[in-house]
């Protein structure tokens, strides 16, 4: 890959992740890969972005990357610190979060996602992951979603082991049919490419691939017949500031 700078996959995938964030959002962030997009659209082209965090700390801005939502740096960084309930009741349920920022241990082709177990044993599985936590109500009640995840025919699969978090279901009219109240996950945000759901069916769309990265290439790290848009544009490379501010974030 011939650039202007050098940067990696996971650099040029958290970089695009972060430009999808606006300065006017409310933003509610999960820990790992969502974090440190999130971090950097406030120190880049965001500065206004109210980031929200699980364990109820209001428009926090951490020197640095908090190591979990328990963190300390997110309540002294706080505008201000409220009860769990309070995030989930009063701020998430009525719809006031404009954007749910989430990762996923597996996605499939209608953006639904597991971070709960790996294997068809619930009881038994091969792998038992982090879990839940507040993700499936975020996917629920956030305005919209963006989910950031690193393609590969293991996280990218037909469908499934479990579903932990809805995205749109088994596709058109399902999250309206279980009563979702939000938009659901409009983009996903890879270390190869955007995608994003068809406005009619809601299966995944490839819409954008990272420079040097070609088609074939994002369709071989997919579990299904990934589904491309007729002119698919290439995503605009991190530039020497959001590469700094990220380096500065990961690196300390």
């Amino acid at each position: 890959m011939t650039t202007t700078l050098d940067y990696t996959a996971d650099e040029m995938m958290t970089v695009t992740a972060a430009r999808s964030l606006t300065t006017d959002m409310a933003c509610f962030v999960g820990i790992g890969l969502p974090s440190t997009a999130a971090n950097v659209a406030v120190r880049t082209h965001a500065p206004g972005l109210w980031m929200i965090y699980e364990s109820g700390t209001l428009g926090t801005r951490p020197d640095s990357l908090p190591l979990s939502i328990g963190d300390g740096i997110l309540a002294e960084t706080a505008d201000t610190v409220v009860s769990v309930p309070e995030v989930f009741n009063y701020w998430l349920q009525p719809g006031r979060i404009d954007v749910g920022f989430l990762g996923a241990a597996q996605i499939d082709r209608y953006a639904n996602i597991n971070t709960t177990v790996i294997g068809d044993d619930y009881s038994d599985p091969k792998v038992r992951l982090p879990g839940a936590g507040g993700a499936p109500e975020i996917a629920a009640n956030c305005k919209e979603v963006i989910v950031i995840a690193r393609q590969s025919t293991r996280a990218f699969v037909e469908a499934v082991d479990f579903v932990t978090s809805v995205g749109h279901g088994k596709g058109a009219g399902d999250r309206e049919r279980l009563g979702l109240t939000g938009r659901g996950p409009t983009r996903v945000i890879t270390n190869l490419g955007v995608l994003e759901p068809d406005p009619s069916t809601r299966e995944l769309t490839l819409v954008s691939v990272h420079p040097g990265v070609t088609v074939d290439e994002v369709r071989a790290a997919t579990g299904w017949d990934l589904q491309v848009a007729a002119e698919p544009t290439t995503t605009t490379e991190p530039d020497t500031k959001e590469l700094s501010v990220l380096r500065s974030l990961t690196n300390s």
